[in-house]
């Protein structure tokens, strides 16, 4: 499952003394815990289509021309453009430059999901190194003493604390 969850909450109708009316649609896009939003026009879902079909195989598209503008046609063309964008996350394990650059999110590594934490083949040096730096976690501050009540001491912490800062330390 990708990182990425998105929707089309809503769309609006702009009029233009230059063009015709269009409609905007409204992409909120959920990152990581982040949210944020992008506008597009029809045309620059077309276009992103045009640009996927030459790297994936996207879903179909809802139609390019629509009869009347009433709201309901709106509402269905609004749905069909958020199951497009939906699909094309789902149906994709890496998901294409041109499509995270049209959602405005910052690309990541295309690294499979399955090596995300390097590869287990002990034959190559380069692929077994971890593509993400090391973290420790704890649940509480390690350098803190315990309490006087603390009749059972931590001895994950502690060990982790002396593998840490005392790695030639050999216990009793």
């Amino acid at each position: 499952m990708h990182p990425i969850r998105l929707s089309i909450p809503s769309f609006r109708s702009e009029n233009s003394s230059v063009e015709k009316g269009f409609t905007v649609f409204k992409i909120d896009v959920l990152v990581n815990g982040r949210l944020h939003s992008v506008e597009k026009r029809y045309s620059e879902f077309h276009a992103l289509h045009k640009m996927l079909k030459k790297s994936i195989k996207p879903p179909e598209i809802p139609s390019k021309h629509v009869r009347n503008w009433v709201p309901k046609v709106l509402e269905q063309r609004r749905h069909g453009l958020e199951l497009y964008l939906q699909t094309v996350i789902m149906e994709n394990e890496v998901l294409p430059k041109i499509f995270l650059d049209f959602l405005n999110v910052r690309h990541f590594p295309s690294v499979p999901k399955t090596e995300s934490c390097g590869s287990f083949d002990t034959e190559s040096m380069e692929s077994s190194k971890l593509s993400h730096q090391p973290v420790v976690v704890y649940l509480r501050d390690p350098y803190l003493l315990p309490s006087a009540l603390d009749t059972f001491s931590n001895v994950v912490i502690e060990g982790v604390v002396d593998g840490v800062f005392y790695p030639d330390f050999q216990p009793r």
